[in-house]
């Protein structure tokens, strides 16, 4: 079996996350999250389906912008925030 590098593990991770959390493309996403994820949560309900599910229920304007990436080994960590896009209307934010 061909070893993944660290550069492999975060540009996977980057592509799970754009499929689920901009794209919203629940099929394919399902392939980056086990059946049997482990939600730490206590926000969020158990399980791949509780994320899945809460991700349905945010505005579909939201969307998750990475802001760093690291990797050592097998383990890949990621900080970014989730950002939707506002309008000027007069002299106020919307």
């Amino acid at each position: 079996m061909p070893k993944i590098t660290q550069e492999q593990n975060k540009a996977r991770l980057l592509e799970g996350f754009d499929l689920l959390f901009n794209q919203r493309n629940y099929e394919a996403a399902k392939q980056y999250w086990s059946p049997n994820y482990i939600q730490h949560s206590a926000h969020i309900p158990p399980g791949r389906e509780g994320l899945f599910n809460l991700v349905k229920g945010l505005p579909p304007e939201m969307k998750y912008e990475n802001g760093r990436i690291i990797a050592e080994a097998d383990y890949v960590m990621a900080h970014g925030r989730y950002t939707r896009p506002t309008e000027r209307t007069g002299s106020s934010w919307t």
